[in-house]
């Protein structure tokens, strides 16, 4: 049994994705909860879009809570990028460290965003892990926008905006 499950362990790690490229710079811009705007040492402004989450839009509530959580975190520091690819508006989708500390994971652990598992493919498997266990005890504590009654994921608010 346990060698069977070390097996599939070792499996899903194989298969998990790992980050390719490292960015970094500093913070010159926060736009909402999840995405910043990071100038490199050539002067060079990249638009980051935070992996694994997603935070709510700004004119929903906890919209410019998240925001403000986010530049209190980041804004003015220097972060490193792990990333891989773009999206189709040609962000940079990647994981974001201000020292030790993992970006996306504190907007989580402070009920600022959703662990976003549409995107569940894109991440390494233990931080689908710990983005999932963040976001549960994030709920279970009425952290952020736990807060309200029946909170209305992003994707959710967005496809209805569109209707």
């Amino acid at each position: 049994m346990r060698a069977s499950l070390c097996a599939l362990l070792l499996s899903l790690l194989a298969f998990s994705p790992a980050w390719a490229e490292m960015l970094q710079g500093r913070v010159v811009g926060v736009a909402d909860g999840d995405t910043i705007t990071v100038l490199d040492a050539d002067k060079t402004q990249h638009k980051i879009r935070l992996a694994g989450i997603d935070a709510p839009e700004k004119k929903q509530p906890y919209g410019q809570r998240s925001k403000q959580h986010l530049s209190d975190l980041v804004y003015g520091q220097t972060v490193a990028v792990e990333w891989q690819k773009r999206d189709r508006y040609g962000r940079i989708i990647g994981k974001v460290w201000r020292g030790e500390t993992d970006v996306c994971l504190s907007q989580l652990h402070a009920g600022m965003a959703w662990h976003y598992k549409q995107y569940n493919k894109d991440l390494p498997l233990p931080d689908r892990l710990s983005y999932a266990v963040a976001e549960q005890k994030a709920r279970s504590g009425a952290a952020g926008l736990w807060q309200e009654s029946s909170p209305v994921a992003p994707w959710d608010f967005r496809r209805k905006k569109t209707d």
